[in-house]
């Protein structure tokens, strides 16, 4: 059965629509960001020094393996999920103290915001039925990271975070962190640029963290949210997934 062949029902076909204008409202906030840094997203990397950049990935993977161990332990204790508006305010007040301090106070704040991310996109996983402690839903949070950061231009041809799943062993999912770690690497070196901007860094940083918080609570709701959609209604992820983009071209040509 092709997408063209695909019969979707009054609520399949609302759902994805849904999905569609989350992809796509939740790249405009990058946008306003950049309103307020003065700048395109592509030149915020050349903001940074070499010697930043060149430790940037090494940075990044181990944000994620220190997150993906905080995250889930704090999760299994006593404090509870803040909710979407609750962990946008933490990242939101975290960015403007790390942007407050310029680059130093930024790179210090980088792995307390992974954590909070991880920690918001597990919480959704649970929120659409899934088992947060399962490596499989593990990975699949990890694998949100894999979709392009708030300041970059994507237009919907890039939906490859939302890749069919595989059963993983622990291992696999640290060899999924190398793999996801380029692509987080460079949106979080943008984020890093945007809170060194002379003068109002830390209005930068509140920026940049309310976009990437923003961003990736909807990219964990588009992805948890297509694989209870599959698992409700028995079509492929795979087909699902192609309605998706369909939708998302259509509303980038109006």
């Amino acid at each position: 059965m092709t997408t063209t062949e695909l019969t979707l029902t009054t609520d399949t076909d609302a759902a994805l629509t849904s999905f569609a204008r989350r992809y796509r409202d939740a790249g405009n906030v990058g946008m306003q960001v950049l309103s307020v840094v003065g700048g395109q997203a592509e030149n915020l990397l050349e903001r940074l020094p070499d010697r930043v950049k060149d430790q940037l990935e090494t940075a990044t993977e181990r944000a994620l393996h220190v997150s993906l161990d905080a995250a889930g332990r704090t999760r299994g204790g006593r404090l509870p999920d803040g909710g979407k508006w609750l962990n946008t305010a933490v990242t939101t007040a975290m960015g403007a103290a790390g942007g407050f301090g310029g680059l130093p106070t930024a790179l210090a704040e980088l792995p307390v915001t992974t954590t909070v991310l991880l920690r918001a996109i597990q919480g959704i996983a649970e929120s659409h039925g899934f088992n947060p402690t399962q490596q499989s839903v593990r990975a699949d949070c990890i694998r949100v990271f894999a979709a392009a950061g708030p300041l970059a231009k994507d237009d919907g041809a890039d939906l490859g975070f939302l890749a069919a799943r595989v059963t993983l062993t622990g291992s696999a999912v640290h060899g999924l962190i190398a793999r996801v770690t380029p692509r987080l690497a460079t949106a979080l070196g943008q984020k890093l640029a945007a809170q060194t901007v002379p003068i109002i860094g830390a209005v930068a940083g509140a920026a940049t963290n309310f976009a990437f918080t923003t961003y990736y609570q909807e990219m964990a709701h588009i992805q948890f949210g297509l694989q209870r959609l599959s698992h409700d209604t028995g079509i492929p992820d795979d087909m699902l997934i192609e309605e998706l983009r369909l939708r998302i071209e259509a509303m980038e040509r109006r």
